[in-house]
């Protein structure tokens, strides 16, 4: 973070929640030229950063922020966040405990236990449409799926389903802590969060 963090208020902080598309890397620049970046997107405060990350293939919730302090209690807080995804098949009941138990999945060349999840389906969601479109067989079934993890290993929701047999064909997240996207919120939206509604939305203690 740029700037002498220690002597800003927690007034001064900027938050900021957007609709991360999908085909977006979570960052402002990258040393690869071809590829679609926030910066694309959004002109903000230049110490302004992503807190964790959604893979270029994810779309949603990415919250932004230039408190330090606040991304790390982000990154190792384990503050629950929820993603809807969107998988081949019919998923069990016997699948969703599953999932809820733990799965093993690949993770830096190990194969590395879950922890436990909260997981269930999910009915009549109607997202805005993604480009390029979902691609999926008409007639084959495909579930909705809400799973709530406090942890965040790389590309862990997709692997988690792959492992019982369910690929993911959509992945969005919409819901970090108390802080939630809806159906109606527009892909590639941005909004200011009051820094007094942080400690609340977070679980974010500023002293």
């Amino acid at each position: 973070m740029k700037g002498n963090v220690a002597q800003m208020s927690e007034q001064e902080f900027k938050y900021y929640a957007i609709f991360k598309p999908f085909g977006y890397l979570s960052q402002f620049v990258c040393e690869h030229n071809n590829k679609k970046l926030l910066g694309d997107l959004y002109q903000l405060e230049e110490d302004v950063m992503p807190v964790g990350r959604l893979d270029e293939h994810s779309e949603g919730l990415l919250i932004l922020s230039n408190n330090g302090k606040f991304h790390q209690h982000l990154l190792a807080h384990h503050v629950e966040k929820e993603y809807w995804v969107l998988v081949e098949g019919d998923v069990s009941d016997e699948t969703i405990k599953q999932l809820e138990l733990g799965v093993g999945i690949s993770h830096q060349s190990i194969i590395y236990q879950t922890k436990p999840a909260k997981v269930k389906r999910l009915e009549n969601i109607e997202f805005p449409e993604r480009y390029p479109r979902v691609r999926y067989h008409k007639y084959k079934p495909h579930t909705w799926l809400s799973i709530c993890i406090k942890e965040g290993r790389f590309r862990q929701v997709r692997k988690m389903t792959a492992v019982v047999g369910h690929p993911t064909l959509r992945l969005v997240r919409v819901r970090i802590g108390k802080y939630n996207i809806n159906t109606q919120t527009t892909i590639g939206s941005i909004t200011p969060i009051n820094p007094d509604d942080i400690m609340d939305l977070f679980n974010y203690d500023a002293g």
